[in-house]
């Protein structure tokens, strides 16, 4: 067998014996509060479609009217002729929304973090990063070729000792998720603000989870007041917003510099115009429902206080993503499972999205779920887990 293959089929061999293997679920229904996994119709608490409005006739109707009127396609990147004018409103608008001089659109959250690491930070940059920190953010930074210096998750204390290490070099970059996709708990803003002023350095934050959720929609920068301190703020449609696509928040000579020089801009097509339609439709949706985030909010820390009282772990969340820890992968499993028999669907997340012997299940509670529902999953979990 050719050597490549061989790796392969060790790893995979490795991956199972170690109950981490990951496979495709057969949806046949994928949208909504209640799916259709295997032919079982099941409580959707998976989704990062927090809010719901993936299903909202609203953000349909845009996208179907767009379609008729633009096509499917943009038909080539956004410097050639991609760069339809929903583009254009699409920014003015959520510049506006979110306090900065300008916004970018990227094509998605993922790809917006690559642009941004890859094009601010090069090899004469320290960039510190929270050891939780997204993926996305790690590929960011390894794509750079800037040295990562990661501290200990939400450790200011260990980020501080970090910089002052390196408080001679010139070119610091400091990134944080804000809300953090695996455990719920919420980055320490003030502080990285705070040591972002006293190192020099440059703040990015990913408001992926936190946008629609906090700060009437428009982020936990915006939820505790410091959105005019952080440099960069990115984010993403395809979570509460039920859309798809990501984009940046931040200084016009900042958004300047990413159209001339962050390569996952330039070099792919631009969305197409029924998705930035729909982007636009949310937009305009959570400004007439600014506080749908802050209800949502609410009923989780219902929720995690009700398990807590059963000595149920989530870990240190504060928002609507409540890991519920177990640790070993196999009898995460097999909890997920029961919780199908339930009527329930939830993320079994093991290594390596988690750190090793942190497997948990994650779930994601919805805007519109009703009381029968949230009944339904503490009835659930207090079964099977506390029996």
């Amino acid at each position: 067998m050719n050597p490549i293959l061989t790796r392969i089929d060790k790893q995979l061999n490795d991956i199972r014996a170690d109950q981490r293997l990951r496979t495709l679920p057969r949806i046949s229904q994928d949208r909504s509060r209640y799916i259709q996994v295997d032919g079982t119709t099941l409580l959707n608490l998976a989704s990062n479609d927090y809010l719901g409005f993936s299903i909202s006739s609203v953000l349909a109707r845009a996208a179907a009217e767009a379609l008729q009127v633009y096509g499917s396609s943009s038909g080539a990147s956004r410097l050639v002729t991609g760069n339809g004018p929903l583009y254009t409103r699409l920014e003015e608008e959520l510049a506006e929304y979110k306090g900065t001089e300008a916004a970018l659109i990227l094509n998605s959250g993922y790809t917006a973090n690559l642009c941004l690491l890859s094009s601010l930070a090069d090899r004469h940059t320290l960039v510190f990063s929270d050891r939780l920190n997204h993926a996305s953010i790690i590929d960011g930074i390894a794509l750079s070729g800037a040295r990562q210096i990661r501290y200990r998750h939400n450790d200011m204390y260990h980020l501080e000792k970090l910089l002052e290490q390196h408080t001679a070099h010139p070119h610091k970059l400091i990134v944080s998720d804000s809300v953090f996709s695996m455990d719920g708990d919420l980055a320490d803003l003030a502080t990285l603000v705070r040591l972002k002023k006293e190192h020099r350095a440059l703040l990015m934050i990913d408001e992926a989870h936190a946008t629609g959720i906090f700060g009437q929609g428009r982020g936990l920068a915006h939820e505790l007041g410091l959105e005019q301190e952080i440099d960069v703020q990115m984010g993403t449609f395809s979570k509460a917003l039920g859309s798809f696509g990501g984009y940046v928040a931040a200084s016009r000579q900042l958004i300047d510099y990413l159209v001339n020089c962050g390569r996952s801009l330039i070099y792919t097509t631009g969305l197409p115009p029924a998705t930035l339609a729909a982007n636009l439709a949310a937009l305009r949706l959570l400004l007439d429902r600014p506080d749908i985030g802050k209800e949502l909010n609410s009923r989780a820390e219902q929720l995690r206080l009700t398990l807590s009282i059963r000595g149920i772990d989530t870990l240190k969340s504060a928002s609507p993503i409540i890991p519920v820890f177990i640790g070993d992968n196999e009898k995460t499993m097999q909890v997920q499972h029961l919780l199908k028999e339930h009527g329930i669907y939830v993320g079994a997340i093991r290594p390596p999205t988690v750190p090793k012997g942190t497997a948990r299940l994650r779930i994601a509670l919805r805007a519109d779920m009703d009381e029968e529902d949230y009944q339904q999953l503490e009835h659930a979990l207090l079964e099977i887990l506390c029996g």
